[in-house]
């Protein structure tokens, strides 16, 4: 009988119930539906990419992408795709900061890559350095399944008055 762990902030993990050994397999945690929580999408690169957001706050938020479909020539996933998954989720965590009435841009983007992954997903945990009145700033750490940091984001926002 196969059974999953309960979400922990990490990885749910498949197991034999009977065994009770761990498997390889991992699970995704459900995924939120941004057009019910945040009234518009993630946008069209995110779909394309398979970016699936799980917890969404200003303070701190997860997210997770597969590697599949979105790996460079050596089979490896793109570094461009870290800074996506990235910027999206600080972008989204801003804008949550923001609250109505206000809009937060990106001015500013770095990534650190220090690993790469070759298959399953990846996750991304985003943390708030700064909740300004003008300005945002996030960190996104990128690890593996096994959670291994392969990659991080820094990402700073604007905050202006929606036009």
């Amino acid at each position: 009988m196969v059974t999953v762990q309960a979400y922990t902030g990490q990885w749910a993990r498949i197991f034999e119930k009977d065994s009770g050994v761990m498997s390889t397999e991992y699970v995704r945690p459900p995924a939120l539906d941004l057009e019910v929580m945040a009234g518009r999408g993630a946008g069209p690169l995110s779909v394309k990419m398979g970016i699936q957001f799980h917890k969404l706050t200003a303070e701190h938020s997860i997210a997770t992408m597969p590697v599949e479909g979105n790996t460079q020539s050596f089979d490896i996933l793109h570094g461009g795709a870290h800074v996506v998954l990235g910027e999206g989720l600080g972008s989204i965590s801003a804008n949550i900061h923001a609250g109505e009435g206000r809009n937060a841009v990106g001015i500013e983007i770095n990534a650190t890559h220090t690993g790469s992954a070759a298959h399953g997903f990846v996750i991304a945990e985003c943390r708030a350095l700064h909740l300004g009145r003008t300005l945002t700033s996030h960190e996104i750490v990128v690890r593996d399944e096994d959670g291994r940091r392969l990659s991080t984001i820094r990402i700073t926002n604007l905050i202006k008055e929606a036009q």
